[in-house]
């Protein structure tokens, strides 16, 4: 299996976003952070790509993944 490309966007106090963010490295899958509360610039792209204001939004190869759903991210990564 080759890997994939995880960018998550996120904040820092986002519950949600650190349940993901534990999730994916618990599994060892590396990702690619995004702080949107620091970045106004990483939150108009995170809107752009996925029409979304809130967070988490978590890309996996591109696929969009919003909130934290462990099931479907799961299947997403399989």
């Amino acid at each position: 299996m080759s890997e994939k490309t995880v960018v998550i966007y996120s904040t820092p106090t986002c519950p949600y976003c650190k349940l993901a963010k534990g999730f994916l490295s618990q599994k060892g899958i590396p990702y690619i952070e995004k702080d949107v509360a620091s970045d106004p610039a990483l939150a108009d792209e995170m809107f752009e790509k996925s029409g979304q204001l809130g967070v988490p939004v978590i890309l996996v190869d591109g696929e969009v993944v919003i909130g934290f759903d462990k099931s479907y991210l799961e299947s997403v990564l399989a």
